[in-house]
Order: structure tokens, then C-alpha cells, then sequence
């Protein structure tokens, strides 16, 4: 049994505009910063750092990288992810009556999904390359841990009320 679900274009609301325009900036901001520092980089960088922040594996520069070049293709997946709602999944059965406010639910999903991704790219290509040149900012410790963790618990609990809300 296959699923029609409407195929309908859903509009931009300014609130997607902004969230889009901070995702490009952060990826440009990522790989603007990546170059930048590359030269001056060690051979050897750290690759992997445990609970506390601290550096406790290492690997060639040239992995610096990594990041930046998952996070531009994570950025083109979900641009091409969001041009197409009527396939992304939904706990409810999708009508003409409710598909614009999920579908907009849908890809402001997949946006700050985004958003989070690209955060959390920046902030490991950052402290990899401050702890590279002997800084010691420590921003990858408990906080950064809680916070990878408590963000998405939130947002799927907003996801979860919200499409309650729109679907009563």
C-alpha cells in the first residue's frame, strides 16, 4: 500500500531564514578558520579527546579536515532533505488539512538539526586546533558533553509536544 502524501512547497518563514543564514556562516566560519590555521598546524594533531577535554590521540594534520568536509556534505544532504517534507517521517497520518504545519515542522527540524551538527563541527575543529598550538581552552570537557547530550533531549521533547499541539 503505498502513502500519497500531498507534495506541497512549504515557505520560508523568517525564522528559517535565520537559522539557514547562521548555518551557512557557521560552515563558512568553520572552514574559513580551518584554513587559516592549517599552515601553522603541527604534523601531528590531537584526533580525540577524553571526558575532561584533554587531548589522548593524535594523527596526521592533514585530519583536520574531517570536519569541515563532513560538515559541508551534512549541509548539502539536509538542504536536499528539506526539498522533499511528503517523504521525511511522520508519527501521524499526513492529510491535506495538516501538511504545511508539519511539513514546516519537518524541515525546521532537519534546520536546527543542522544547526546543532555544525555547532558541535566547530567547536572540535576549534579545540583541535587551539590545543594543536599549545592553547589550552578546554572547550570540549563536561559542559560540551552535557551539552551534546541535553540539546537533542530538548529538542526532541519540544518535537514530540509541538506536534501534539499542531495535531489536536
Amino acid at each position: 500500500m503505498k502513502n500519497e502524501r500531498p507534495k506541497i512547497k512549504v515557505p520560508l518563514e523568517t525564522l528559517d531564514m535565520i537559522i539557514e543564514l547562521i548555518n551557512i556562516s557557521i560552515l563558512m566560519l568553520l572552514v574559513a578558520y580551518t584554513i587559516m590555521n592549517y599552515i601553522e598546524l603541527p604534523e601531528k594533531i590531537a584526533t580525540h579527546f577524553n571526558a575532561k577535554g584533554e587531548a589522548d590521540g593524535f594523527g596526521q594534520k592533514s585530519t583536520i579536515w574531517l570536519l569541515p568536509g563532513i560538515a559541508i556534505i551534512l549541509y548539502i544532504m539536509m538542504i536536499f532533505i528539506n526539498r522533499f517534507p511528503h517523504l521525511h517521517n511522520f508519527m501521524v497520518n499526513i492529510t491535506e488539512e495538516n501538511a504545511l504545519k508539519n511539513y514546516q515542522l519537518s524541515t525546521r527540524i532537519v534546520r536546527f538539526t543542522n544547526l546543532f551538527c555544525l555547532i558541535l563541527f566547530t567547536l572540535i575543529t576549534y579545540e583541535i586546533i587551539e590545543s594543536s598550538k599549545g592553547n589550552e581552552n578546554n572547550v570540549l570537557g563536561i559542559p560540551f558533553f552535557i551539552f551534546t547530550l541535553v540539546v537533542p533531549l530538548l529538542g526532541i521533547a519540544f518535537v514530540f509536544y509541538y506536534q501534539r499541539k499542531i495535531n489536536s
